[in-house]
């Protein structure tokens, strides 16, 4: 038990605290923010490795939505690096409703298989 608290506080002070930025996190309820409405979407494919590896979990994606409704550029905001490529895969063959202009979506995407 001991052990474990130094391994853990060694890995804290080398790394650095793991956690997700707040400004990631404030991009999903800005007041300013509306959401765009999905016309089609793709579900991912679960990638074996992560299927025999048992791993599960989420993946949250901040794409940026060209004013047509396609997926102009995507960045990973979190979620295990064995899932995170299916999702962008998905993400990138999703069609949203037109708008005025791109607006910025964080899209999350749940592996529980």
């Amino acid at each position: 038990m001991k052990t474990g608290l130094i391994v853990l506080g060694l890995v804290l002070t080398i790394g650095g605290p793991v956690a997700l930025p707040l400004k990631s996190l404030a991009q999903d309820s800005s007041p300013g923010t509306t959401k765009r409405k999905v016309r089609s979407k793709v579900a991912p494919d679960y990638p074996p490795l992560a299927k025999q590896m048992n791993i599960k979990g989420r993946v949250k994606i901040e794409a940026t939505i060209a004013a047509d409704g396609h997926v102009v550029t995507t960045k990973v905001v979190g979620g295990s690096p064995l899932l995170v490529n299916a999702a962008m895969d998905a993400l990138k063959k999703w069609r949203f409703e037109p708008a005025p202009k791109d607006t910025d979506e964080v899209i999350e995407f749940e592996f529980n298989e």
